[in-house]
C-alpha cells in the first residue's frame, strides 16, 4: 500500500481518490512529528511551501519506509543538504511555469511601457502622457536558463512579437524551436538583446553570475528581468548600472531577501521590485495535484520518481 502524506486537508480534498493501492493522509512535518500509527507507512511525503531545515527533514528521516519527498517548488537547493540517505527528492518542475511566465510578461510590459510612472501620476492626480515608451513588440529577448519555465516564458513573449533565444549549459535547438546558446557563449550574445530574463536556480555555478562584466555586456537601455533567484545577481553591480541610467531592471527576487527597509533597490531609477510572488502555485490547484497523482502512479508501477532531482546525498 502506498501512503501519501499531504500538508493539509485542503490538499487532500483537491487530490481526491488516489486510485487502487494508495491512500492519503494529512501530515505537515513543519508542524508536528509523524503520527505514530503512520510513521512507518508513509511512502511519499508532500511538503508545504516554505518548508525546510533540519527539524523538518529530521522528522522525515524517522519515517522508515519513506521513498519520495515531493517539494512544492521547482528549486531544490534549500532541501538538498537535508535529504535522508536513500530517499528520493522530487521537485515541482512544470507546476509553476505558467505563473512565472505570466509575471515575467507583466514585468517586461510594465517596464517597457513605463507603467510605474503612469501609476505614480495617477496617485498624484496628474495627467502625464509619455508617447516615447518603447513597445515590447519587435524587441529581442534572451532567456537565461531555458528549461520548462523558459519555454513558457518564450511562448508568451512570442505572442507579443518578441524574438526569443535562450541560454543553457549546452547549445541546442529546444523542442519549441528556440535557438539555445551554451552558457560559455553568454557574454558574446548579451549585446544583441534588449531584454535579458534570468530564470536559473541558485548554485555554486550561478552565484552572482550576473556580475559587473555580465551587465556591462548588455546593450544600453536593456532590461534585466530576474524571476530566478536573487543571489544569481550581484546587487551592487546592478545598482551601479541602474543609478547610471544605462540599464533597467524588473525583479521578482532580490539579494538580500526580503529586501529591507531603506535598501537602495527600492528607489533605484528604472527598477521595479515585487516580493517573490511569481511562481507560488496553490497546492490545491490541478498542476500540483497532477504531479502528486503521477508520483503515485510511478510508485505503483515501480518506475523512477517523477521529477527526480536527488537521491539521498547524491544528484540524480
Amino acid at each position: 500500500m502506498i501512503t501519501v502524506s499531504v500538508p493539509s486537508q485542503a490538499v487532500l480534498d483537491a487530490l481526491g481518490d488516489p486510485g487502487p493501492g494508495a491512500r492519503v493522509i494529512v501530515w505537515n512535518p513543519a508542524e508536528a512529528d509523524p503520527p505514530e500509527d503512520e510513521r512507518d507507512r508513509i511512502t511519499i511525503a508532500c511538503l508545504a511551501h516554505a518548508t525546510g531545515g533540519r527539524r523538518v527533514y529530521g522528522r522525515l528521516a524517522t519515517c522508515a519506509n519513506l521513498e519520495v519527498i515531493q517539494l512544492p517548488s521547482a528549486g531544490f537547493e534549500h532541501a538538498a543538504p537535508f535529504v535522508p540517505p536513500g530517499v528520493a527528492l522530487a521537485n515541482a518542475r512544470g507546476v509553476h511555469d505558467t505563473r512565472v511566465a505570466e509575471m515575467t510578461l507583466l514585468l517586461a510590459l510594465a517596464s517597457q511601457r513605463r507603467l510605474p510612472a503612469f501609476l505614480d501620476a495617477q496617485r498624484r492626480g496628474v495627467w502625464e502622457p509619455d508617447f516615447r515608451a518603447p513597445s515590447l513588440a519587435d524587441t529581442r529577448a534572451l532567456v537565461v536558463g531555458y528549461g520548462s519555465i523558459g519555454e513558457a516564458i518564450g511562448a508568451r513573449l512570442r505572442a507579443c512579437e518578441v524574438e526569443v533565444e535562450g541560454v543553457a549549459r549546452t547549445a541546442r535547438i529546444a523542442p519549441d524551436g528556440t535557438t539555445v546558446h551554451a552558457v560559455a557563449d553568454l557574454h558574446a550574445v548579451l549585446p544583441h538583446h534588449d531584454i535579458v530574463v534570468i530564470v536559473t536556480p541558485h548554485s555554486e555555478e550561478t552565484d552572482r553570475m550576473v556580475d559587473a562584466a555580465f551587465l556591462s555586456a548588455m546593450r544600453d537601455g536593456a532590461l534585466l528581468v530576474n524571476v530566478g533567484r536573487g543571489k544569481v545577481v550581484d546587487t551592487d553591480a546592478l545598482l551601479a548600472e541602474l543609478e547610471s541610467g544605462r540599464l533597467r531592471a524588473a525583479l521578482d527576487v532580490t539579494d538580500p531577501e526580503p529586501l529591507p527597509d531603506g535598501h537602495p533597490l527600492w528607489s533605484a531609477p528604472g527598477c521595479i521590485v515585487v516580493p517573490h510572488v511569481a511562481g507560488v502555485e496553490h497546492l490545491t490547484n490541478r498542476r500540483y495535484t497532477d504531479v502528486v497523482r503521477r508520483q503515485i502512479a510511478a510508485r505503483r508501477s515501480g518506475d523512477d520518481p517523477v521529477n527526480l532531482v536527488l537521491m539521498g546525498a547524491f544528484p540524480a
